[in-house]
């Protein structure tokens, strides 16, 4: 091979490097967010202090759960729920999606902090601080509900009073509007947001009151502002590319495993010029269904983009070191 070869093999190797990284940046996002109007627990008990709290009902449940589930607000979530709430969450863990992270969401109590809520009308605003498509339930406590028990879900009216899919997303949340049916004094509102391009699924508490009438004085919920949510997020486990590490982190596809050697990789290189294929066909990615793929962080094409340009940085290796060892051998 010539020095003019063997320098246009290297560049091609080294090449591929940026692009290969390129592609495995753009992997799609993780998705994250809390229910902030009505406010859920766990957004009320960050905007008081993950720390130190104000509410009783938020200092139990900082004693129950430690200051990290606050930090991770926006992480109350089972990674492949794909639809399957109910047999995934037992009764009376219904708030913390049945992760122990979260114990301190399920304390059952009179006192959490409440939003004020009307029958009718309601424009219901959902923080998302990694937005996907997918599809929102939102469902209320029954008449006779008692907050003093753990919540079951058959405390939960059977069917949805508001569903909606791909709702609009505006200022970082998502915006959808429901017909709130006629309560009175505290009751509950209960979310689920099950992503249409992953089998994960995010869940919400809301404490509301009807007229102003509960039996048991509590304050006045408010959500964390973005100056909050920017001033905690060096304390949080919780990125846009996974869990943090958690057990219950999002399922991404695997990456492709690297060669054994560089003579496999080689071989293996040798093999895909000789069939004519630059690059081995990625696998498909992990799905709950064929709907819609994300809004943001990227789309159906950035998970074969990642796959492809780690095979192609694979590759390029290979090439350089034939070409090196030819060299070396001559």
């Amino acid at each position: 091979m010539t020095d003019r070869r063997r320098t246009a093999a290297a560049a091609v190797a080294l090449g591929v490097v940026p692009l290969a990284l390129a592609g495995l940046a753009a992997s799609p996002a993780s998705a994250h967010g809390t229910m902030t109007d009505p406010v859920s627990r766990v957004s009320a008990c960050y905007a008081e202090g993950p720390e130190s709290p104000d509410s009783a009902a938020c200092k139990a449940a900082l004693a129950a759960s430690g200051p990290q589930a606050f930090y991770d607000w926006n992480e109350v979530n089972i990674a492949n729920a794909a639809g399957n709430h109910k047999r995934l969450i037992p009764d009376g863990k219904l708030c913390s999606a049945n992760r122990d992270k979260y114990k301190g969401l399920d304390l059952p109590r009179g006192d959490w902090p409440s939003s004020q809520l009307a029958a009718g009308k309601h424009t219901f605003h959902y923080k998302a601080t990694a937005p996907h498509k997918g599809s929102f339930e939102l469902y209320i406590t029954k008449d006779g509900y008692d907050p003093s028990k753990p919540l079951k879900w058959s405390d939960l009216e059977a069917k949805p009073f508001a569903k909606v899919t791909n709702p609009k997303l505006e200022n970082g949340a998502y915006v959808f509007d429901g017909t709130v049916p006629a309560k009175s004094g505290r009751h509950l509102i209960y979310s689920v947001w099950q992503r249409s391009d992953s089998p994960e699924a995010f869940y919400t508490c809301s404490d509301v009151v009807f007229g102003g009438k509960q039996d048991t004085p509590a304050p006045t919920a408010s959500a964390p502002s973005d100056q909050q949510i920017e001033d905690g997020a060096d304390k949080s486990t919780v990125d846009h590319g996974g869990h943090g590490g958690d057990e219950h982190g999002d399922t991404h596809p695997a990456e492709p495993s690297a060669p054994a050697s560089p003579t496999a990789a080689t071989e293996e290189a040798n093999t895909l010029q000789a069939n004519g294929a630059g690059t081995p066909s990625p696998a498909p990615a992990a799905a709950a269904s064929g709907e819609n793929l994300a809004e943001t962080g990227g789309d159906g094409s950035t998970t074969y983009l990642a796959i492809g340009g780690a095979a192609v940085l694979a590759i390029g290796a290979a090439v350089l070191f034939a070409t090196t060892r030819r060299k070396s051998t001559r």
